[in-house]
């Protein structure tokens, strides 16, 4: 199988192409065990997921992308993945172009290639609890209300769905966002409020335009950066009065910052960042091994 790893802020990536592969190694690559095995990083490849590029859907689209994390569960959505995808398509998959459609797990979204940095327009949040989705009444929102994790103080959550599920800590320090993303961001992601379980925001606002960020995300643990999270995440403060519609937040994750802006009445996110090729190689897949447990 011939792969390429793409990261975005340190939010790694195996890029598979299988728009002209057979089913069944189409299948064998996204089979959840060859995921495990590909993304285990003393055993396998290393990553945080596999990121299969597939034939579009829709007429007009240019790739259609699925999100495996490296636990072999399937995302909706994942943003720094999709700039890579997109960074992937234009330095080695025919799409010579500087704006992208793709089909994701959240629907279409239109993609720019700008210079260095990949523009994503991320369409309009989910608020409502049918929608992130998680227990309550279906058309209610989840903003401010605690969430109560076994040994933990009570805190609150405000929970935004970008097409996959977020779940915003609002905290007091970047330090102290690290440490709950470390120990409660687990207990959150698996919590009963969420059926489908969670991604798990920590999130320390220094003003009105820059958040300080770590998430443990769903499927994938403690990682280096989450697109989708930074957009939830500014999302979730302007909910709750700590950040604006319209102006840019720089939201400052450990492996760098994205650019997230919030369009008026919530109509749209645009999230702007990096996506950079690190090498590409190819393995058998026959010969990778399990992790003894």
């Amino acid at each position: 199988m011939r792969f390429a790893k793409y990261h975005g802020l340190g939010n790694d990536f195996l890029v598979v192409d299988l728009r002209t592969a057979n089913a069944a190694d189409a299948a064998k690559v996204q089979d959840p065990a060859t995921v495990i095995a590909l993304c285990d990083r003393q055993f396998g490849v290393g990553g945080d997921g596999v990121l299969a590029v597939l034939p579009s859907i829709a007429k007009g689209d240019d790739a259609r992308m699925r999100v495996l994390n490296s636990d072999g569960s399937e995302a909706e959505m994942c943003g720094n993945g999709l700039r890579c995808v997109v960074q992937w398509l234009h330095d080695h998959g025919g799409v010579a172009k500087d704006e992208m459609a793709i089909d994701t797990g959240a629907g279409r979204l239109v993609c720019q290639l700008l210079g260095e940095r990949i523009t994503v327009s991320m369409g309009a949040p989910r608020l409502t609890r049918a929608e992130i989705p998680m227990v309550g009444p279906l058309g209610e929102r989840c903003i401010d209300q605690p969430i109560e994790i076994t040994g933990q103080p009570t805190r609150t959550i405000t929970c935004v769905s970008m097409g996959n599920p977020h779940a915003v800590t609002f905290v007091s320090s970047r330090e102290e966002a690290r440490h709950l993303a470390e120990t409660v961001g687990p207990a959150v992601e698996r919590h009963p409020y969420f059926p489908q379980r969670t991604n798990a925001e920590f999130a320390f606002v220094k003003s009105r335009t820059e958040i300080d960020l770590v998430v443990w995300e769903r499927g994938a643990g403690l990682t280096l950066a989450c697109g989708t999270g930074a957009c939830a995440t500014v999302v979730a403060a302007i909910l709750t009065g700590r950040c604006d519609e319209g102006p840019a937040v720089r939201v400052n994750l450990p492996g760098g910052a994205l650019d997230i802006q919030v369009m008026p009445a919530l109509s749209n996110v645009k999230m702007s960042g990096p996506a950079q090729r690190v090498f590409d190689a190819e393995i058998e897949l026959g010969a990778l091994r399990s992790r003894p447990r």
